[in-house]
């Protein structure tokens, strides 16, 4: 990202039940993302605070952004050193809490990628990028909680 880039979107409420805010229970937390030329993002609040569990919530976002920033720059890293990455997959696990009054954050993440790399790739090399990857991922770099990789790595033939 370049200096004073900017990154817009566009949040659209969409729980209006018909009576608006007048009551907490009267109105639905749901919500979209809508970014020109993009498909649209049906959201909602996390269930535990009256949202739909079958819609993501900005919890879930957030983590997936983690994991998809970390996963871009570490298959970056990996094409650069010639480590032949030919799957990934991340099951990343945000931990929370939440205060007396009811405030809540992310205390941590960690990620669990499972890569499966090319024969002949230095396996040390390939774990090492992953603590190269916090030096240039935008997302884990602008959050204030602990972000950890416990990746695992698995070896195949390369295809012809």
């Amino acid at each position: 990202m370049a200096a004073g880039e900017a990154h817009t979107a566009r949040i659209v409420w969409t729980g209006d039940l018909g009576q608006g805010t007048r009551s907490y229970r009267g109105y639905a937390r749901t919500w979209e993302v809508r970014t020109p030329g993009k498909p649209v993002i049906r959201c909602s609040n996390d269930p535990m605070l009256g949202g739909d569990p079958g819609l993501a919530n900005p919890e879930d976002m957030l983590l997936a952004a983690l994991s998809a920033c970390h996963m871009l720059w570490y298959l970056h890293l990996a094409s650069a050193a010639a480590i032949v990455v030919r799957a990934y997959v991340d099951n990343p696990v945000g931990v929370g809490e939440t205060s007396a009054d009811g405030a809540g954050r992310f205390v941590s993440a960690t990620l669990h990628p499972r890569i499966a790399v090319e024969a002949g790739a230095d396996l040390g090399v390939a774990r090492g990028l992953h603590g190269e990857v916090h030096r240039y991922c935008f997302i884990s770099r602008s959050v204030n909680f602990p972000v950890v990789c416990q990746p695992v790595f698995s070896v195949v033939k390369p295809r012809r």
